[in-house]
C-alpha cells in the first residue's frame, strides 16, 4: 500500500462529468506536486468514450475497492456514501469537489470541501486551475467542456448556470472545438440505446438516494428515440422489479430523457409509485408517465420526490 498516493474518483455508474472531473482534478493535483491517480467505479459510457477519444485521453482504471491501495481519497461529483466506493469508511476523505446536495456524509477529520450550485463539477475545476495559477492543457480543457455539455444537456438543463456557459465557452477555445457542433455529436453518441442491454440501460447512470425513510433508485438515460427503451418495456420493468427486491428499495424510477424534445418518460416500479404521481402531478398509466420539460435528475426529480416521500 502507498502511504502518499491519493486516488480521486466520482460516483458509481459514472457519467461524463464523473470520469472527466476525476481525470482533470488528478491532472491539476499532479501539476501541484501531489501523487494522485484518477480511477473509476464503473463502466465508461459511449458519450464519455466519445469525449476521451476526441481528446486522446485514456479512461481511468476500474477499481472495486480503494483501501487495499491507499489511505486517502478525493471525491469528485458526489458525496453520498451509497453512491461511492464500497469501502469508503476504511479510508480518509481528504477533499470533496461537488455540485450536488449533501447527504449521508460525515468525516472523522477536517477536509477541504468545495460545493457550488453550478451545473457541473468541471465548472468548479476550471476555477481551481485559475486559483492555483496553473495553465489548462488542450486535452483537459476538452474533457471539462465535454463534462459541462453533458451535465447541462448543451445548456438546456435548468441546472445550467451562467458560470457553466462562460466556462464552456472559455474552455472550448482552449480545446479548439465548436461548442454546438461538437456538443451535439457527443450527446448523440451517448443517446443511441438500440444496442444496449437492459442491464446497461438501468445501470449506465443510476444513483441511490435516501428520501425520508425510503431508499430510492433513480436511473436516467438520454435518447433520441424513446422506442429504444419502450420496445423492451416488459424486460425493462422485470429487471427493475428484480433490482427493487434485491436492494430493498421503496421505489425505482427510470427517466428516459429525449434530448430533442427535452421531456422525460418516467417508468416506475415499487410500493411508493403514488409519490411519483403527487411529486409531478401526473397519473401513471401502466407505471409510466411523461414529465414535460423534465431533463435534470438533480433539480427536477430528486427534490420533488424527496418532498413527496418525507
Amino acid at each position: 500500500m502507498s502511504t502518499d498516493k491519493v486516488l480521486v474518483f466520482g460516483h458509481q455508474n459514472p457519467d461524463t462529468d464523473t470520469i472527466c472531473s476525476a481525470l482533470v482534478y488528478a491532472d491539476l493535483k499532479q501539476q501541484l506536486g501531489m501523487n494522485v491517480e484518477a480511477v473509476r467505479l464503473g463502466e465508461v459510457g459511449a458519450e464519455t468514450q466519445y469525449a476521451l477519444d476526441e481528446f486522446g485521453v485514456d479512461a481511468p482504471r476500474y477499481v472495486k475497492e480503494v483501501a487495499n491501495e491507499v489511505d486517502k481519497v478525493i471525491l469528485v461529483d458526489h458525496n453520498e456514501r451509497q453512491q461511492s466506493v464500497q469501502d469508503l469508511d476504511k479510508v480518509q476523505v481528504m477533499e470533496v469537489i461537488d455540485h450536488h446536495r449533501i447527504a449521508n456524509f460525515e468525516t472523522e477529520s477536517p477536509l477541504y470541501y468545495r460545493a457550488e450550485p453550478v451545473g457541473c463539477t468541471a465548472t468548479i475545476l476550471n476555477k481551481l486551475y485559475k486559483e492555483h495559477d496553473v495553465s489548462i492543457k488542450k486535452e483537459m480543457a476538452g474533457l471539462m467542456v465535454s463534462a459541462i455539455i453533458s451535465d447541462s444537456l448543451l445548456f438546456k438543463s435548468p441546472t445550467c448556470t451562467k458560470e457553466d456557459i462562460e466556462a464552456a465557452n472559455e474552455l472550448a477555445k482552449i480545446a479548439e472545438v465548436d461548442l454546438e457542433a461538437y456538443g451535439l455529436e457527443m450527446l448523440k453518441a451517448g443517446a443511441d440505446m438500440s444496442d444496449k442491454t437492459v442491464d446497461q440501460l438501468l445501470n449506465m447512470d443510476a444513483k441511490e438516494f435516501t428520501m425520508g425513510s425510503h431508499n430510492v433508485q433513480i436511473a436516467q438515460v438520454n435518447v433520441v428515440d424513446t422506442n429504444d427503451v419502450l420496445d423492451r418495456i416488459n424486460e425493462v420493468k422485470a429487471e427493475m422489479e428484480a433490482v427493487l427486491a434485491k436492494k430493498g428499495l421503496s421505489l425505482f424510477l427510470l427517466a428516459v430523457t429525449d434530448i430533442l424534445t427535452n421531456d422525460s418518460l418516467a417508468i416506475v416500479v415499487g410500493e411508493q409509485t403514488k409519490a411519483v404521481e403527487s411529486a409531478f402531478d401526473v397519473t401513471l398509466n401502466d407505471g409510466q408517465a411523461t414529465l414535460k420539460g423534465v431533463v435534470s435528475r438533480k433539480k427536477q426529480i430528486v427534490p420533488q420526490l424527496t418532498n413527496a416521500l418525507s
